[in-house]
C-alpha cells in the first residue's frame, strides 16, 4: 500500500470516527434531556398526588366524602406515587375497600340498574364502609402523616 493511500484512509477513517462520536456525544445528550424530562414529569404527578392525597384525606375526615370514595381516591393515588404504599399497614384498608367494591357498579352501569339492584348494591357499600369506616379513617390520618414526611416517607 503506497504512503497517500495509507494517509487518506487514515484521514477517512478520522473522519468517520469523529462523525460517530459527534453523533454518539448528541445521542447522549437527547437521552439525558429526556431522562430530565421524565424525571420532571413524575416530580409533577407525585406532587399532584400528595396535593389530591390531603384534599381526600381531609375530606373523609371531615365526612364531606363517602369512606368508599375516599379509599378508592386514595388507593388510586397512592398507586400512582408507587404501587408498593397500599401494600403498607396503614394504606392497606385502601386496597380492601378496593378488592370489595370494585364488583359494584358506577356512573351509567349503576343508572341501568333497577331500584332494586342499586339498593341491594348500596347495602353493600354501607356493609363495607361501617365495618372499614375506623380503618379508613385512620388510613386518612397517615395519608397525612405521610405527606407530611414526604420524600422521607416513601420508603
Amino acid at each position: 500500500m503506497s504512503t497517500p493511500l495509507a494517509i487518506g484512509l487514515a484521514a477517512l477513517a478520522l473522519l468517520i470516527i469523529a462523525g460517530l462520536s459527534g453523533y454518539a456525544w448528541s445521542l447522549w445528550r437527547e437521552v439525558k434531556r429526556r431522562e430530565a424530562f421524565r424525571a420532571e414529569e413524575v416530580r409533577r404527578a407525585h406532587e399532584q398526588c400528595l396535593e389530591g392525597l390531603d384534599a381526600v384525606a381531609r375530606a373523609m375526615l371531615s365526612e364531606q366524602v363517602d369512606i368508599t370514595e375516599g379509599a378508592l381516591r386514595c388507593k388510586v393515588m397512592l398507586d400512582i406515587i408507587d404501587p408498593r404504599l397500599v401494600e403498607r399497614d396503614a394504606f392497606r384498608v385502601f386496597a380492601e375497600v378496593h378488592a370489595r367494591t370494585s364488583h359494584l357498579h358506577t356512573h351509567s352501569a349503576r343508572q341501568a340498574l333497577s331500584p332494586r339492584e342499586r339498593f341491594q348494591e348500596d347495602k353493600q357499600r354501607l356493609a363495607v364502609e361501617d365495618e372499614l369506616k375506623p380503618s379508613a379513617l385512620a388510613g386518612a390520618r397517615a395519608v397525612l402523616e405521610f405527606k407530611e414526611r414526604w420524600p422521607e416517607g416513601l420508603h
